[in-house]
């Protein structure tokens, strides 16, 4: 009995499986698998980036967005303080 049961949790795992992958093929192809960047435009790139939010609960949480604007920059121009993530401290 146990061997028959486990056969059977075998086929109902690959057939579980295999319509996930069915599903994960019909996301990509509509566009749903690609998740929109949370970073402000101007924060795109910028190695001051924080993005962490910090409180308890959901009414209290704040996002810390970096250390020289805590909400982003919020001109249409860019950041003056931008600097690239991949540059050197000189």
């Amino acid at each position: 009995m146990s061997t028959a049961n486990l056969l059977r949790h075998r086929a109902i795992s690959r057939c579980w499986h295999r319509h996930q992958s069915q599903c994960q093929i019909l996301r990509a192809q509509l566009g749903f698998d690609r998740v929109e960047s949370s970073r402000p435009l101007a924060c795109q790139g910028c190695r001051h980036y924080h993005g962490k939010a910090y409180g308890l609960t959901r009414t209290t949480r704040i996002r810390l967005i970096c250390g020289f604007h805590p909400y982003g920059w919020m001109e249409k121009e860019g950041c003056p303080d931008w600097q690239g993530e991949k540059e050197s401290i000189s």
